[in-house]
């Protein structure tokens, strides 16, 4: 199992608890510090079954100045967004887990996390 962490974010440090308590084994990666390539967003996608879009913090002071806000949520331009996340991994909604069962999702509630946890054993 990885978990992608922002340290500063409080739903990250809590679905990292939640981790720690179930002793589940994960390795961290600190997205900010280590972004992911526009090939690992589209295998995480693929296995949170979501687009773009449905990932990208559009009320980040980065997506206002991109106009991320406008750009359209259509598969034509999905390569776009991706491209944005890997060049702005502020935009990335966190934490994402990936479960050892092929399988992620996005933590923001300790139901998701403990749901992945469970997926992954």
């Amino acid at each position: 199992m990885e978990i992608w962490v922002n340290p500063a974010c409080s739903k990250c440090r809590s679905a990292v608890r939640l981790l720690d308590e179930a002793g589940a084994e994960y390795t961290v990666r600190r997205y900010l510090e280590d972004p992911p390539s526009t090939d690992e967003l589209r295998a995480v996608l693929d296995r949170l079954g979501l687009e773009p879009w449905d990932i990208t913090r559009t009320q980040e002071a980065e997506a206002k100045e991109l106009g991320i806000g406008t750009w359209p949520r259509e598969p034509a331009e999905r390569e776009r967004w991706i491209g944005a996340l890997a060049a702005h991994p502020r935009l990335i909604q966190r934490p994402i887990i990936t479960a050892d069962d092929g399988t992620a999702a996005v933590g923001r509630d300790e139901g998701t996390v403990r749901d992945t946890i469970a997926r992954g054993r």
